[in-house]
């Protein structure tokens, strides 16, 4: 299961489009860890003039690992997330999550991050079964 949808947002969408609001609330109240990763790595950008910013530190456990998995393998959750910070996401493996400027989507920085070759070299043994 990927979210834990209160029972009273699971009955107004049942006649009601969400807002992204109670959206992101559900996401972040069942995708901590997840939520709060994006959340630093756009604050973190906010303070720089780079591209991107980076994680490189792994998750401290599965669970943690396997919400980051879930958010980013979601369509809807990652838009929602790359509309309510106004960032595009780009991730390489079970932790390499990158937050682009908007601008620098379409850029070659991203190209290169989001690239077959990038990914190969992001590899390592311990990285198989993330």
């Amino acid at each position: 299961m990927s979210l834990i949808v209160p029972a009273d947002l699971q009955a107004k969408v049942i006649s009601d489009e969400p807002t992204d609001e109670d959206f992101l609330t559900c996401v972040q109240d069942s995708l901590p860890y997840a939520y709060g990763l994006v959340a630093a790595l756009c604050e973190e950008l906010s303070h720089t003039d780079s591209e991107f910013v980076d994680n490189v530190v792994p998750p401290p456990d599965e669970q943690a690992r396997g919400q980051l998995l879930r958010a980013l393998a979601s369509d809807a959750i990652r838009g929602a997330l790359e509309r309510h910070f106004g960032v595009r996401l780009a991730f390489q493996n079970c932790h390499r999550l990158a937050t682009f400027r908007p601008d620098a989507a379409g850029g070659e920085t991203y190209a290169e991050f989001t690239s077959p070759r990038a990914q190969l070299l992001n590899q390592s043994p311990e990285l198989v079964d993330c």
